[in-house]
């Protein structure tokens, strides 16, 4: 019974916020499933991104989990994160890295599982937009910020 109150609250949600933006289409993507949030102002990503905070850390559960949304082009700066992270892709297609590996294409649907203090990037194709759940894990502290991602590691 739970499990379908929390079914029918997620679709009222969903038609709710699509009846307020009737008419009103982002530039990068139509279809999204969480709202695009705020655009990101810091150095950690190179390109447009906006970031939404879906669900905070808190005593309960240290795990962060927002929505972010990659203009084409945009990518993060290399980082760490020391608990880990998932990243769920329903949006677009992008990119996911890690250091010393080849590239990844992830598609609409995809998901990727980055292991503790593994440095990685991850990012829009440069001809399409990208919109990612990233969950994080928060227990053994934030996310390291590394160098960003040249445009030669971009490219291939």
């Amino acid at each position: 019974m739970i499990k379908n109150n929390l079914k029918n609250l997620a679709v009222l949600l969903f038609m709710f916020t699509a009846a307020c933006k009737e008419g009103e289409q982002t530039k990068y993507t139509s279809n999204l499933l969480f709202p695009q949030g705020d655009k990101n102002t810091n150095s950690n990503f190179k390109g447009d991104v906006w970031v939404k905070s879906l669900v905070d850390p808190d005593s309960l559960n240290e795990n962060a989990v927002g929505n972010v949304t990659f203009a084409a082009g945009a990518r993060s700066n290399w980082h760490t994160h020391p608990a880990g992270q998932i990243l769920l892709v329903t949006e677009g297609v992008g990119y996911y890295q890690e250091k010393g590996k080849a590239k990844i294409v992830l598609r609409k649907g995809d998901s990727i599982k980055c292991p503790p203090n593994l440095a990685h990037w991850h990012g829009a194709s440069p001809d399409t937009s990208f919109v990612q759940i990233a969950i994080t894990g928060r227990q053994h502290g934030p996310t390291k910020w590394l160098e960003p991602v040249s445009d030669a590691d971009y490219r291939n």
